[in-house]
């Protein structure tokens, strides 16, 4: 029994080191993924993002080809196929939203707690960005569903306190947007992620602006 238990701790010793490399790969593509997401997003004329995201999002299909069971790299592409949407527009950009909501659901079902729950924030976004029937599958009911529950698994972050901010100014609830965007705006700096907090700092203070506008 005590040489099958070591073989046991041996084999188990043995997996976590192939995994190691494995889960480090996962973690370089990520940081490749985002760190180009932020430079074509805050960094790139918006007259060139268009061609930017195109680009990209053939950099994720590498990444999940190689990682199809890994939450970490759909989410990117989801995030990165929903930025290809916006700068393209029209018509044309709703099959790339319809990729984005697929890549989320996805993470979602191997592990929805994956980059602290961004894959419901940006499932949540979705649906409120989207057009709604007969357009688009645009869903104000489901976007406050995900929203919340992006909040729920990251509730001081930047990203879904600005989200769920914005969803609230666009349904004209001006003082919880508020008061959720400026709580944003107290979001700790995350590591590596300096381009993106000073960017969305940036989106948030134009949408405060926007509230003071409305107040007028």
């Amino acid at each position: 029994m005590k040489n099958i238990a070591k073989i046991l701790a041996a084999f188990a010793w043995s997996m976590t080191l192939l995994a190691a490399p494995a889960f480090a790969a996962v973690e370089d593509d990520v940081a490749k993924l985002q760190h180009e997401w932020e430079r074509i997003k805050y960094q790139t004329p918006q007259a060139e993002q268009e061609k930017g995201y195109e680009q990209l999002v053939k950099e994720a299909d590498k990444a999940v080809a190689q990682n199809p069971n890994r939450a970490e790299t759909l989410i990117w592409h989801g995030i990165i196929d929903a930025s290809y949407a916006g700068a393209k527009g029209g018509l044309g950009a709703l099959s790339l939203a319809k990729s984005a909501k697929s890549a989320f659901e996805h993470a979602l079902e191997i592990d929805p707690n994956a980059l602290s729950g961004s894959a419901y924030t940006s499932l949540g976004s979705l649906y409120y960005q989207v057009p709604g029937w007969p357009i688009g599958f645009g869903d104000d009911k489901k976007a406050l569903t995900f929203l919340k529950k992006g909040l729920a698994a990251n509730p001081d972050g930047i990203d879904p306190n600005y989200f769920y901010g914005d969803f609230l100014f666009r349904a004209g609830d001006l003082d919880n947007a508020e008061r959720v965007l400026r709580k944003a705006l107290q979001a700790a700096p995350r590591t590596g992620r300096k381009i993106s907090d000073e960017g969305r700092r940036n989106e948030i203070n134009q949408l405060l602006d926007k509230i003071a506008a409305k107040r007028k």
